[in-house]
Formats: C-alpha cells, structure tokens, sequence
C-alpha cells in the first residue's frame, strides 16, 4: 500500500478512539459550571472551608488560578510554587539526575515535599489552620500542604501536551521558571525528574481525589467526579481499547502516514506516530457526549495486574513494557545511524530496569527500500569509530563501507537487540515494536543533517562504542534477525506465525494471517495489537464479556490480560480477504 496505491482509498483510520464510560455522570464543561459544582461542597461537607487544587507539571498556572480565585470575593489563596525551595537550590538538589548530558540523565529518587522549603511550608499549614472564610491551596503538592476537611480537585495532564507546551516555551519544568531553554533540555528534566516526582505523589492521593480536572486543551476545561474517573479505567481493564495516537513530524519524515491516517496535507511531514505509549499517550473516556482526556499511564498506575497480568506486573511494576510507534521514510530520508545500550549499561548509567530491545515490522516500502543492520565482514572496530569521528568533522561517512545493507519489502520482520547497530533507511513505513523506554539512542551518524531546531542533533559515539555487540555481522544477523519465521499453526483459514523476537529480547510476536474468525489468548500477559493487513476487522468476546470492538487499517490496540479470551474476524468490506495482525507480548 505504497503512496502511488493510495489513490481513491478513503483513510479509516480513527484518530479519537474512546472508552464509554458505564453509569450516570456529569461532566462539566466550562469554568463557570465547573467552579459552581466545587462551590457547592462548602455546603454539603460539615466544617470545609478548603479548596485544594492538586496540579502536574505543565498545566496553564495563570488560566487556572484566574478561575478558581472565583469562588468567592473572600479568598485566602496559596501558591505551592511560592512555598517551594529558590530555583537555585532546586537545581543543586536535581543536578546529579539532570546531569550536564545533552539527553541523558538519571532516574531520580526525589519526591514532591523535598521541593518544599520546610519553614515556608510549616508557615502555610499554620496559617490555613487559623484562617477562616474560604481557602484555595493550589499547584505542584497542594494536598501534602492542606490540613483540615477540604475538597481535592486534581488537574492532570499527559505527557505529549506537556511536550507541545515545552516547544512553545509556554511553560517551565517543577520549580523552575525556563520557559525559554532548549526543548531537549526541558523534556530530559521532565523526564528523569518532573514526571517521575508528579507520579508518585499522584498514586498516593489518587483514592482521595473529589474531582478530576481536564485542561489539555487552553480554556476549555472538563471535570469529572472521581466516581466517573475511576469507572472509566476499570472498565477499560475487561475489553480492548486503544489510547489517542499523536503525530510528529523529523528531519527523514515521510508522507505515508498523511494518507492512511488522513493528516494535514500541508504538514511537510510526519515521521512519527506514537499510538501505543501509555507514558506519553492519553485515553478518551466518553461521558455522555463528552470526551474527557487522562493520560493513560493512570490506568497502569491504578489497574497494573488486571491490564499486565501477573507474570508482567511481578517483573515490571506498574510500567507498561511494550511499545508500538510508526517510522514513516516514505519520500524522506534515513533514520540515523544508531545503537540502543547493553541492559546491564542502561541500568548502571540510567538507573533504568530494562533497555529498548526493538525490531522492524515493514508495513510498506518503495521499490529502493533498505534497513542498515550490523556489520560488514571485514568491518574493523576501530575503524569504524575512527571514521565515525572523522565524519563529525568532515560531514562525509561512508556507511556502505562499514554497514551492511538489507533489501526490504512490504511484511518482512527485523530483529533489533540492544546492542545491534541500525537504521531505517529511505522510502520505508515502519511499525516498530520495542521495550517501552525514554529514548535511549545512541546516534552514530546523522548523514550530516541539523534537526528541526536549526542545531546539530547530539551525536553519541563514546557511549554507543560501548554497546555495539562487534560479532553481529552479515552472517550473524542473517541467521538470527532476519524473517525468522516459524509456522505455529494452520487450520482452516488461519495460519499463525512466530515472528520474533530475538532470544535475547523478552517481547514475543505472533502474526496470523486469516480470512475467518480467528482465537486468541491472553496467556496472562497484555497483548498489544496492530492490523497490517486488511481495512477492518472486528474484535470479540466468546462469551460476550465486552462490546465487539472495530479496528481499522494500522490501528494498534491493546488486551488487557484480565481479558484471557478473544476472538478477530474479517470485518465490513474485509470479509472474505486476507487479514493479518501482529501481536506482541511478553514472555514468561
């Protein structure tokens, strides 16, 4: 289905999939209701004069603020971000995880209250005890500040709308007014601190919270009771589901995904779709007619074993492990040249418990298409980083020389260990699978290119010489990455195929081919799922468990393991042709 195919081929690609939420809730739509239902708690809860509104990194401050000083023309407000220690000692206590690396930092172990000024925190609880009237304590850990009955609004916002924010210098990180610095510096704190800080103080308040506050989208706010909120994730543990994918344009972006995901054709490109992340990713719970935006790490967060499975949860916590993304080259250039770190490496330097082991699913292909993937026989080390560096300098690399070179076609699977150097090339439509990690690539070669921002993107030869496997050569990755497909099972209309991954990844894929309703188990471990072939196909309950569920064309979805049995059968104008999905797992 290459771009010369797609003419006269109507896009039903879905890009505002949802979950009904089940039962009768409200969900209120725009500041003045929403600031009257919270007002309306003074009067239900015996003794509550106090407003607390927990806020994660990123929202719009002065919006927010605008409108909950509101509630009364007697007000007493406190700002957590006042009560929080100066942006100099903010960064002292963070630098040993933000480090001075360009991307790179380290997990941090810090919790919200350490970002507290202890005197000016002790002065704020002693003064709301012995104010009257109303109280609004608001921002970054306002529920650790709040002492008495209160009413606990929590305004959450995902990851990617938190990037986009970033990009616009709109807002700064935990603590800090830096509006204005780099991007990539402002997403690598978010990264190894904000978020990690933010999470853990959410999963302790979560069970108090009153009401849910949605602002992804500037002055148009949502809110929810916590009721609505918390049927919303259950649900969406016991049927299949997709999160909301967002799309990204890069230097070797392409124009595929413009015409089977129906984008902006003006875009010049888009090289990335990121439709299963559940840590970047939200969720769209419908209540009555009214999507509400959660990032959907909160269902990893509050439902872990029920979605994960047992096996999972117990190896990786509430993390969801597997990663599903697009890599569009079609019409645009090659990936960088890259390695992604030795576990063993990762945990030693990042502080984080597993790598980003990937592989290649080609969805589509030009006629000239190719994966750079290990070494050339007669490749030495040490010249190969030699002319590595060499190539920072001059702009001239010759990759042919040193990378071996694979034709790929439309189907064929590619293995990619940590470990194994790598890149798609040119006139390509990727599918990745992958280890849900931060981004943790080691660019090599960039073919002389700046990104985006105008600047050079970071290149890592120092840290990814020390994590490329030398013996992954020619031989070696055509006995053990390429098409290593095994026939599981044929009956009737059904063949189902092991895919990969390699031994030394921990993600299974299953492919099946089918032109009837094919059975699926769980086998205690989520499935995650794309369509790669055929334009819909319908997903069911054997025993009517859950609502039968649509899926389209390049669509990924998830099965929670709590699931245990499914079935997908051609669907709509795909009945009586071939489908195929590919699904990923996790071994145990």
């Amino acid at each position: 289905m290459n771009l010369k195919n797609m003419n006269g081929r109507k896009s039903n690609y879905d890009k505002t999939p949802f979950i009904t939420v089940p039962g009768e809730f409200d969900c209120w739509t725009d500041w003045k209701e929403i600031i009257a239902e919270i007002g309306k708690n003074f009067d239900k809860i015996e003794e509550c004069n106090t407003v607390v509104v927990e806020t994660y990194q990123g929202v719009f401050d002065d919006e927010l603020t605008r409108e909950f000083r509101t509630i009364s023309e007697n007000v007493h407000f406190i700002d957590t971000r006042k009560l929080f220690k100066s942006e100099g000692q903010i960064r002292d206590m963070t630098a040993q995880d933000v480090t001075d690396d360009e991307i790179f930092g380290y997990r941090t172990r810090l919790k919200l209250m350490d970002f507290f000024d202890i005197a000016k925190f002790d002065y704020a609880q002693r003064t709301l005890k012995n104010k009257t009237g109303i109280n609004i304590v608001y921002g970054p850990g306002a529920a650790l500040v709040e002492c008495g009955p209160t009413v606990l609004v929590y305004a959450d916002m995902p990851r990617w709308e938190i990037q986009q924010r970033f990009r616009t210098n709109t807002i700064g990180n935990l603590g800090l007014r830096n509006e204005e610095e780099r991007f990539s510096i402002q997403y690598k704190r978010g990264f190894f601190v904000d978020w990690l800080v933010c999470d853990r103080h959410k999963k302790d308040i979560f069970d108090r919270v009153d009401y849910f506050l949605d602002t992804s989208v500037m002055e148009n706010p949502k809110m929810v009771v916590s009721m609505a909120m918390h049927q919303g994730l259950k649900e969406c543990t016991n049927r299949p589901f997709r999160t909301v994918p967002f799309f990204d344009s890069g230097v070797w972006g392409g124009q595929w995904m413009k015409k089977v995901c129906e984008l902006d054709d003006k875009a010049p490109n888009y090289a990335w779709c990121f439709d299963c992340v559940p840590e970047e990713n939200s969720l769209y719970l419908k209540i009555r007619d009214v999507l509400f935006e959660t990032p959907s790490i909160n269902l990893v967060f509050r439902h872990p074993e029920a979605l994960l499975g047992g096996p999972v949860y117990s190896r990786f916590g509430d993390a969801f492990p597997i990663r599903f993304n697009f890599l569009d080259t079609m019409e645009g250039g090659n990936l960088s040249l890259q390695v992604h770190p030795f576990t063993e490496y990762i945990q030693e330097n990042f502080g984080m418990h597993f790598t980003q082991d990937e592989s290649y699913y080609i969805l589509d292909t030009g006629d000239d298409a190719v994966v750079h993937l290990g070494l050339n026989e007669d490749t030495k080390p040490e010249e190969l980083i030699t002319s590595l560096k060499k190539a920072q300098e001059t702009g001239q690399f010759e990759s042919e020389k040193y990378i071996a070179q694979w034709k790929i076609k439309k189907h064929d699977h590619i293995l990619i260990p940590a470990g194994t150097i790598h890149c798609s090339g040119k006139n390509s439509m990727v599918l990745e699978i992958s280890a849900a990690v931060y981004n943790f690539t080691f660019k090599l070669w960039d073919w002389g290119r700046l990104g985006l921002d105008g600047r050079p993107r970071p290149i890592n030869i120092e840290r990814g010489e020390k994590n490329i496997s030398w013996e992954r050569d020619v031989t070696w990755c055509k006995g053990e990455l390429i098409n290593q497909f095994e026939t599981l099972e044929e009956i009737g209309g059904c063949l189902e195929e092991r895919t990969g991954l390699h031994e030394r990844e921990f993600i299974e894929t299953r492919r099946h081919w089918f032109t009837e309703k094919t059975q699926h188990v769980t086998g205690r471990s989520v499935n995650v799922l794309n369509l790669v072939e055929g334009r819909e196909v319908i997903v069911e309950s054997p025993d009517n468990s859950f609502t039968p569920f649509i899926i389209h064309y390049a669509e990924t979805f998830i099965v929670p393991a709590n699931v245990e049995t499914y079935t997908i059968a051609p669907y709509g104008e795909s009945i009586g042709k071939k489908c195929a999905t590919i699904k990923a797992f996790v071994r145990h």
